[in-house]
């Protein structure tokens, strides 16, 4: 079986948390339960993930009656890249790429590959930074509608 270069499900269901929390009013304080029946992601792995992103400063959480979660920064002032760090920690393609500046593979002065991995990792770095969550929150997401609905194709229309 061929091995792909995956985003995992926690960086999945962080962005999607954000996004959603985005998508409110500025301000808005939202439940828990609701990101996660909404956006469709198991509440104890949401649970987890939403501490990581307090601590990591990208959303503020708040206690009492009506407490929940918003977002700790305007979502024009937050990125993809900010998320998946603060979920999984520092982006890198490749071993040899690592963020520290360390040498962790002997053959690195000589690798013919490094300036592939490191132009690969340059480029996704910068569509991460450009993808910004004001730009990617959802207009409405239908209260009755499941979230699948959103991700069918529209049907193609006669001319």
């Amino acid at each position: 079986m061929q091995q792909v270069l995956k985003v995992s499900r926690k960086i999945e269901y962080g962005l999607r948390a954000m996004i959603y929390l985005a998508s409110m009013a500025p301000g808005a304080v939202v439940p828990f339960r609701e990101i996660a029946r909404a956006m469709e992601i198991p509440q104890d792995f949401l649970a987890q993930i939403l501490k990581t992103l307090v601590n990591a400063g990208v959303v503020q959480s708040l206690r009492g009656a009506h407490g929940g979660y918003r977002l700790g920064r305007k979502a024009e002032a937050i990125s993809f890249l900010d998320v998946i760090e603060a979920v999984e920690g520092p982006v890198q393609i490749n071993v040899c790429l690592n963020q520290m500046g360390k040498d962790v593979c002997g053959l690195s002065p000589a690798c013919t590959m490094y300036s592939v991995w490191k132009e690969a990792q340059e480029k996704m770095l910068e569509v991460y930074r450009a993808a910004r969550l004001d730009r990617l929150a959802l207009n409405a997401l239908p209260k009755e509608q499941p979230l699948q609905a959103l991700h069918t194709p529209p049907s193609p229309t006669a001319a």
